[in-house]
């Protein structure tokens, strides 16, 4: 993985030395709260219900034991034991004291991390493929062309003040697990003959608006790759719109001129571009690229795995749901769920994530993942070691067997932190999880994506869940819209409203009740919720969830 140089750490420094000076000025009444919000929100620090919150980086979603050791210490240190791991790839501290703030940034600086561009009107942290460098279906690691993107994009003089926020995410696989078509940039590696280059999408993003991106270019060439995001950056930055912020994304930008007009302006750019590339870019990937080599993996037995699958069914259970497939023999990916029943998605304390470093540089090659799905990664583990592992993971409760389960939901935090949600989120995920697993459905029910949502701004991806849920308030009441039929993957789909919202304490009921329709007409065990809703369309779950209507019909 990429280890910061002399330049990264010395602009790091200057960066933090800088954002002490502006806290204490706003500590001592020099700056306004107006004054000091676009200082506070180009470092990542946010104001939020009760306290200031503070978002940190981890660049496409990769880490080493050092940096999550020093999550651990700033969170025990400065905050209340624990952070909470984000949809884009970044963790979040929720209870800093500003006059705290400069004190972390500093310790994270020591270990390479900041909360440059977590927040603000330019490009955010781009993300990446979970199992990025370590999955079976691979076509190529994405990750040194996201370090590529994190360099080109860091303080860049002309994106820095963008008509609204940019994502990116990147995918070196077929099968898309970085949701790449709801970003306002979506890259998907492909291959041409021997040559490995990307399909460019263009104007995906969820929110108010939700919309899926579309194919900008088909095949573009490596060599191509900056020159043509600053093309398609610089576009936007021109025809985007600043008069209204709720039409300000790329996506709003795309719809409202079509995409032919917007291309034809973006490959005009791209000839400008082009040329002010010297190929430098390229040199710099090539170093990049070196430190992404491949760890030495070992030829060992796996008689220990063999052996603990046959004999513990608490452990096999574990295995079925968590590991997946590594592209080298004798290894497997262990997803860690942070999914806990009942617990806070995506919530790891202090000692948590100590015992997560430990793992890594034991048994993980010394690398960590975060997933858009707020779970942690260790990505090369040999099977000999699993066994160990699960034990060490139950012994801090991170060893739930339910990735890709009903209780494996996205959850933004909702009314109980964010000053923007109109509803609660943690509630409703943690009835639902600990209801399922009560009743004894969770594993009937199989594969399922629960996704949710406090307000319209869609922080829980709730638009390309099996199942969203969106919190909204109606006159001072929490009231809940159940959308179905999302998908994040390279199948995307944005889920339709089923139909009248639910109070708070209706969800957990209609819930039930509708996939207890899904288990009733699905045509065997092996076909999913997703799978069931495509083939039978919306018409018998809306019944489900709404049964007096269906009867008011018939």
């Amino acid at each position: 993985m990429y280890d910061y140089n002399a330049f990264d750490r010395a602009f790091l420094a200057e960066r933090n030395a800088q954002f002490r000076s502006q806290v204490e000025r706003r500590i001592d009444g020099s700056l306004t709260e107006e004054e000091f919000r676009p200082l506070r929100l180009m470092n990542g620090l946010y104001l939020q219900l009760h306290a200031y919150m503070l978002r940190i980086c981890i660049p496409y979603g990769t880490l080493n034991p050092g940096q999550m050791r020093r999550f651990a210490e700033v969170a025990e240190r400065w905050d209340k034991g624990y952070g909470h791991f984000t949809t884009r790839q970044n963790i979040q501290l929720n209870w800093p004291k500003l006059k705290d703030v400069p004190d972390i940034l500093d310790s994270l600086g020591e270990v390479g991390i900041h909360a440059i561009q977590t927040s603000g009107n330019t490009i955010r942290n781009t993300t990446a493929d979970h199992f990025a460098g370590a999955a079976a279906d691979e076509i190529e690691d994405p990750r040194p062309v996201a370090e590529l993107i994190r360099q080109w994009s860091t303080d860049h003089a002309e994106f820095q003040f963008l008509p609204r926020k940019f994502k990116i995410a990147i995918t070196g696989s077929p099968n898309d697990r970085a949701v790449t078509r709801a970003h306002d940039i979506g890259l998907r590696m492909v291959r041409r003959g021997a040559e490995v280059g990307f399909e460019v999408l263009v104007g995906g993003g969820l929110g108010r608006t939700p919309m899926l991106g579309a194919v900008i270019r088909d095949f573009l060439p490596k060599a191509d790759l900056l020159p043509y995001l600053e093309a398609i950056v610089s576009t936007y930055n021109v025809m985007g719109r600043r008069d209204n912020k709720y039409k300000a994304r790329i996506k709003i930008t795309v719809f409202e001129n079509g995409i032919d007009v917007f291309k034809a302006a973006v490959e005009e750019r791209f000839v400008e571009t082009r040329a002010q590339f010297s190929g430098v870019d390229q040199q710099i990937l090539t170093e990049i690229e070196a430190q992404f080599t491949p760890p030495a993996f070992r030829n060992a037995p796996t008689e220990a795995f063999d052996a603990a699958l046959a004999s513990d069914p608490v452990f096999r259970a574990w295995a079925d749901t968590n590991l997946a497939e590594h592209r080298a023999p004798g290894y497997a990916i262990v997803t860690v769920s942070l999914k806990a029943h009942g617990e806070t998605p995506g919530d790891a304390s202090s000692a948590q994530m100590r015992l997560l470093a430990d793992l890594a540089e034991r048994y993980g090659h010394d690398e960590l993942r975060i997933s858009h799905e707020q779970n942690v990664i260790l990505p090369h583990v040999h099977k000999s070691d699993l066994p160990a592992i699960h034990a060490a993971l139950a012994g801090e409760g991170l060893a739930t067997a339910n990735v890709g389960l009903i209780s494996d939901i996205i959850a933004c935090p909702g009314m109980d932190y964010c000053a923007l949600a109109t509803a609660r989120s943690i509630p409703v995920a943690q009835e639902l999880a600990t209801h399922f697993r009560d009743i004894g459905l969770e594993q009937e029910i199989g594969a399922l994506k629960i996704k949710i949502s406090g307000c319209i701004n869609a922080c829980g991806h709730h638009h390309v869940g099996h199942i969203g849920i969106l919190g909204l308030d109606r006159a001072g009441v929490e009231n809940y819209q159940i959308t179905l039929g999302g998908d994040h993957t390279e199948t995307a789909a944005i889920g339709e409203r089923a139909g009248p919202g639910f109070a708070y304490d209706q969800v957990v009921p209609a819930i039930e009740r509708l996939l207890r329709a899904y288990l009733a007409q699905r045509d065997a065990p092996t076909e999913s919720f997703i799978d069931a809703f495509r083939r039978l369309g919306p018409a018998p779950f809306k019944a489900a969830l709404y049964p007096e209507e269906a009867r008011d019909a018939a």
